[in-house]
């Protein structure tokens, strides 16, 4: 049984302050939770309605009630099992050949997604904004469906970062160059701006290049891609 001590302090973690505080963070669901025995994440206790269905586990494992399941996740429907997870240092931040530069993302779903998109495209590091969403709040975590266990997240100062990187800073601009003829460089940061601002204006001076998704459907009610669906588009037609 967990003691309301315990229930609010993983309530908390919901809020960055919280997790920092406890240097703490909770993984939702036995897929999610398999992927983090595949890490370098470390597990201090896995809580579960049903342990049976733990593929494997050398982590504490502690039944819970359904109520005390639903007092702790932050889904609406919740799944059997939660694990409390320890944050992991960040790992320096050394160029790859094949970079997403997130400046100012703030939906926790587009984050999640983005992860994602770079697990699936094989990029191994995303280099974020300060003020970017973190990456350890739970639908970021939920989203990424377990590629945050394989794709290095780093927050820095990107004006500092994209000025000395010895990568080209790609940007998306509606007068750049067509996505379908672009020659891609063989080292790459791929930046992404704000959902609703775009890039700022100081991260604009420092990109070499911009590229552009031409429109093939003649409505013009679509001003704009959600930033996620731009992100897959682009690794498509860069992979291909």
């Amino acid at each position: 049984m967990l003691t309301a001590h315990t229930i609010k302090i993983l309530q908390s973690l919901d809020k960055k302050k919280f997790r920092q505080k406890y240097n703490l963070f909770l993984v939702e669901g036995n897929k999610i939770i398999s992927e983090l025995f595949k890490s370098n994440f470390k597990i201090k206790e896995i809580l579960s309605t049903d342990p049976q269905k733990l593929d494997r586990t050398d982590t504490p494992v502690t039944h819970i009630s359904e109520n005390e399941l639903r007092k702790i996740s932050f889904l609406k429907t919740p799944k059997d099992s939660i694990a409390i997870c320890y944050l992991n240092e960040e790992k320096k931040l050394e160029d790859r050949e094949v970079q997403l530069v997130l400046d100012g993302i703030q939906d926790p779903g587009n984050l999640g997604t983005i992860i994602r998109l770079a697990d699936w495209f094989g990029i191994e590091q995303i280099i974020c904004s300060e003020d970017t969403v973190d990456f350890y709040n739970p639908k970021v975590i939920q989203a990424t469906m377990g590629s945050f266990t394989r794709v290095n997240i780093v927050y820095t100062d990107l004006v500092d970062y994209l000025s000395n990187t010895d990568n080209i800073n790609i940007g998306t601009d509606m007068e750049g160059e067509n996505l379908y003829s672009f020659d891609k460089p063989e080292k790459l940061n791929l930046i992404l701006g704000n959902e609703g601002n775009g890039m700022r204006p100081e991260t604009e001076k420092l990109l070499h290049k911009s590229i552009s998704i031409p429109r093939f459907g003649k409505a013009q009610s679509t001003e704009s891609l959600n930033v996620s669906m731009a992100a897959g588009i682009i690794l498509g037609q860069l992979y291909s």
